[in-house]
């Protein structure tokens, strides 16, 4: 009886300290919104336009001192132009990126990019994978990353190449519109993250 005793208190603890071990392995490291960054690139037939856009808030998981998942959240009412001046086209722009022709952001004022895979390549380089959220459209993309880790502080640099046509963005794009000419907007956009998180 005893024996029993002892070996089910041995099987506790080790079932106890195997959960405790899990437990400690798993940890969310939060977004450093004000050091993390977003550029984004939109280009047309006569040229291209750039600017930012500030990330909201988000969390990055690690399980066994790896990212294994995560959330960022974009803050869309801070839409910018970069390469215009305000007064020399700058403010026309944002305020049309704002509209219902692209993001429509007055209904949607936030974008999210939910992190499902992270794939080591070699060294630091990944693939990630997960679901993207413009205009209330949910859907799937990967992309390659780089990501660092040092001393529970995160930082990963990637380049998403989007199709703005799955997101109900059609504003004079090619597919939906004939007779643009240099007018045409081309339907893939590129967004430049840069993220920092501890």
């Amino acid at each position: 009886m005893k024996k029993t005793i002892l070996f089910a208190s041995i099987a506790g603890f080790i079932a106890l300290s195997s959960f405790t071990n899990i437990f400690h392995n798993e940890k969310d490291l939060a977004l450093q919104a004000d050091i993390s960054s977003v550029e984004w690139v939109g280009e047309k037939i006569a040229g291209k336009h750039t600017g930012t856009i500030k990330v909201k808030e988000g969390s990055i998981h690690l399980h066994n001192g790896t990212f294994t998942n995560g959330s960022i959240t974009i803050d869309m009412t801070t839409i910018a132009c970069t390469d215009l001046k305000k007064d020399e086209g700058g403010s026309k722009l944002e305020g049309h990126l704002n509209s219902p022709d692209f993001f429509d952001v007055a209904n949607h004022k936030t974008a999210v990019l939910n992190i499902t895979s992270v794939v080591l390549i070699e060294g630091n380089k990944h693939t990630i994978s997960g679901d993207l959220t413009i205009k209330g459209i949910t859907k799937p993309i990967s992309f390659p990353a780089t990501v660092e880790f040092k001393d529970d502080k995160l930082a990963a640099y990637a380049t998403l190449n989007v199709d703005r046509t799955l997101y109900d963005i059609k504003y004079g794009s090619g597919q939906f519109f004939e007779g643009l000419g240099d007018k045409m907007i081309k339907d893939n956009f590129i967004i430049n993250f840069k993220i920092a998180a501890k």
